[in-house]
């Protein structure tokens, strides 16, 4: 079993004692050992070893926890938490993946009007039940209402990070089977799209009937919907469908191009096809009825005088005539980028000390980072005040001390002093000038009052972005994927303002934000915007969300030279701040 299934047992675990009332130090424990675990950057069976006590090293994890984890790798399910479910309603649970409802609310609503389901809950919602309850009330029950349509519209998509997870897995497993010769995925992952639908696997074998079996055995397979002679499907116990085909090689291009879509894109490269006498489909490029291409996407794109098109592209959003025009972007790359301008540590809501996360970072081949923690009024993540925000200051100059007396056997590597500081609902920063001018970096992001109208929303924003000491608009709408929408905002005015006094915006590759979306930042790239990709991490491993900023940046065209972390620490500082 994989960290995140750990993770999520425990926190099943936590929730389910929290909504019986148990020991809230009980609860507390299950639930930090679920944010441990979910956000650790090894897995938990490569440190186990066949050994509990391995696993007690990690924070928070004791005796009876680490035993737990052990049945968890070794048997695949935990006794306790199989015991918890028997006894509960699982309705209940389903109720807790609703935005703004937490344990104490399920119990409440539970209790109160017996309400174990999301069906049930929508009914005493519409009937005006929701509101009559202690510490509810009509605007809190209109807030769940909207809450539940946004848990409808989402429900059925996975986030990219957990597609990409399943998929490793599904892949992991197929490449067992000894019959398949070529294994790959298509559909919207491919297309690195933010959140999916279902998974789609593409293989090729001369003995599909055999891969059928093997494919259909999968251990995390809840139910079989299909199985066929080319094409079987199951259904995940996540609840996810996905579709394996089994394609012959000389048309497994022609395959993985149609699979991957978007069915707009398709459209217009069958449109394309036409005007030069062919037919193109999931089985080749064809000239009356010989096939002529299909065995790799390249070939196909070849045909029609095109460059090759990245799958991240693929969306009719201008790529087809781009790419007649020979001018597709060189999309940036992972490789590109020189450092993380949003990072935050133990001393706000991260678990990791500062020295620990720099040389995290320098070993990965990084050469700066900005230490981003947030400003006084975020409580709930232990945001600091002025005179905390220069005690750190005393500790990243020792830290940095430190790191250029390591340079000459690890490599040059530098902390950046910066913070997550929130813009307030006037459009006023939450930490004095006097602060901020110490700072190399200011995020200046939102964390409150989501719901202004698009006008206040507006301005308070760009009131924010007239401080000269503002250097990135942090995670600029807001939202949280499956679970809050973004807020009403004039993203072009925001755009526009950017640009104009050069403050950059975020690509925030946090899985839950992925944020700026991938259309405006196309639109912004057009207007001559500069952007950031950051990690937003709270821990060591988390360093890596900034693949899926990665997979934004390029959904949404960006280049190199559109990207400020990728420049060396002097020109990105000269840009930073010029306004000063």
């Amino acid at each position: 079993m994989d960290n995140q299934r750990i993770a999520q047992v425990f926190q099943e675990i936590g929730d389910i004692l929290e909504i019986q009332g148990a020991n809230r130090f009980r609860v507390l424990a299950y639930q930090k050992a679920a944010l441990t675990i979910s956000e650790m950057g090894e897995e938990l069976k490569g440190l186990y070893k066949g050994d509990p006590k391995e696993l007690e090293k990690l924070p928070g994890i004791g005796k009876d926890l680490a035993l737990k984890i052990e049945e968890l790798l070794t048997v695949g399910k935990c006794q306790y938490h199989q015991e918890l479910l028997k006894k509960f309603d699982k309705g209940l649970l389903d109720i807790l993946r609703v935005r703004g409802i937490g344990p104490k609310k399920v119990k409440l609503f539970f209790e109160e009007l017996g309400v174990n389901s999301i069906e049930k809950l929508r009914k005493a919602a519409k009937d005006g039940k929701l509101r009559e309850l202690p510490k509810m009330g009509e605007k809190s029950e209109a807030e769940i209402l909207v809450a539940l349509d946004e848990f409808e519209k989402h429900s059925e998509r996975m986030m990219l990070s957990e597609a990409i997870h399943q998929k490793d897995l599904i892949l992991e497993y197929m490449k067992g089977c000894k019959d398949v010769t070529k294994l790959e995925y298509a559909g919207s992952l491919r297309r690195m799209k933010e959140t999916i639908g279902d998974l789609d696997i593409l293989c090729v074998s001369t003995k599909p009937a055999e891969v059928m079996e093997y494919f259909v055995k999968y251990e995390h397979t809840a139910n079989v919907i299909a199985q066929g002679a080319t094409k079987s499907s199951i259904i995940l116990d996540i609840g996810v469908q996905v579709d394996l085909r089994v394609i012959p090689a000389e048309s497994f291009g022609a395959a993985m191009h149609y699979f991957t879509g978007s069915k707009e894109h398709n459209v217009a490269l069958r449109d394309y096809a036409k005007k030069h006498g062919m037919k193109v489909n999931e089985y080749g490029v064809f000239k009356g009825e010989k096939m002529i291409a299909g065995k790799t996407e390249e070939e196909i794109y070849k045909l029609f005088g095109l460059p090759y098109i990245p799958p991240v592209l693929r969306e009719n959003r201008g790529e087809m005539e781009a790419a007649r025009k020979k001018k597709l972007p060189k999309l940036v790359e992972f490789e590109d980028l020189k450092g993380d301008l949003h990072v935050h540590s133990e001393w706000s809501d991260g678990t990791d000390e500062i020295g620990e996360i720099a040389r995290a970072y320098r070993d990965a081949g990084f050469e700066y980072m900005a230490l981003t923690d947030h400003s006084p009024v975020v409580a709930v993540a232990n945001g600091l005040s002025p005179d905390r925000f220069k005690k750190q200051w005393k500790e990243i100059d020792t830290v940095n001390e430190e790191l250029k007396k390591e340079a000459k056997t690890k490599g040059d590597f530098i902390i950046l002093k910066g913070t997550e500081c929130d813009i307030m609902p006037d459009g006023s920063l939450n930490l004095p000038d006097s602060i901020l001018k110490n700072m190399d970096i200011v995020v200046a992001s939102v964390h409150s009052r989501f719901k202004m109208s698009e006008k206040e929303m507006t301005e308070r924003v760009l009131k924010a972005f007239k401080n000269p000491y503002v250097t990135q608009f942090g995670h600029p709408s807001g939202r949280l994927i499956n679970q809050r929408e973004p807020y009403a905002i004039d993203m072009n005015k925001v755009i526009q303002a950017a640009v104009d006094l050069g403050i950059a915006l975020e690509i925030d590759g946090q899985p839950s934000r992925l944020d700026i979306f991938d259309y405006h930042a196309k639109i912004a790239k057009e207007k001559g915007a500069k952007f950031t990709i950051d990690s937003d991490a709270h821990a060591i491993g988390q360093m890596e969300f900034l693949h899926y900023g990665i997979s934004v940046a390029q959904r949404g065209w960006l280049e190199k030279e559109d990207v400020l972390n990728t420049l060396p620490l002097k020109k990105l500082l000269q840009f930073f701040h010029k306004r000063r």
